[in-house]
């Protein structure tokens, strides 16, 4: 299955939808894709994992390398999940607790 990618905006968050199938063969497209809005300068980030049908730990690399960077430079990341399936993957790996995960984007107000 193919990878989807797909940016909006929420207020000054920039927000990554991502559909499909994470893994070595995709990470590197999610990977470049992040690379570069992070070197445009967007430092308010969420990914939206909703429409993940699998994600292994080359997709999780992704998530790490991004959340890294986005610390550096003072930034933040929230990871937007409710599927079951993916919210296992990260109660499984012990990243629930290195990531902000919100079952939905997280409002400003």
């Amino acid at each position: 299955m193919d990878l989807e990618l797909s940016t909006t905006t929420a207020g000054a968050r920039t927000v990554v939808t991502v559909s499909g199938e994470i893994d070595m063969y995709t990470a590197p497209q999610l990977r470049q894709y992040l690379t570069d809005l992070l070197g445009n300068g967007v430092a308010d980030l969420a990914i939206d994992v909703n429409g993940v049908d699998f994600c292994d730990s080359t997709g999780l690399g992704v998530f790490i390398g991004a959340l890294r960077r986005l610390r550096e430079t003072g930034g933040s990341l929230v990871i937007v999940c409710a599927r079951e399936q993916m919210l296992k993957i990260f109660q499984l790996t012990g990243l629930h607790k290195v990531f902000d995960i919100e079952p939905r984007l997280p409002s400003d107000g």
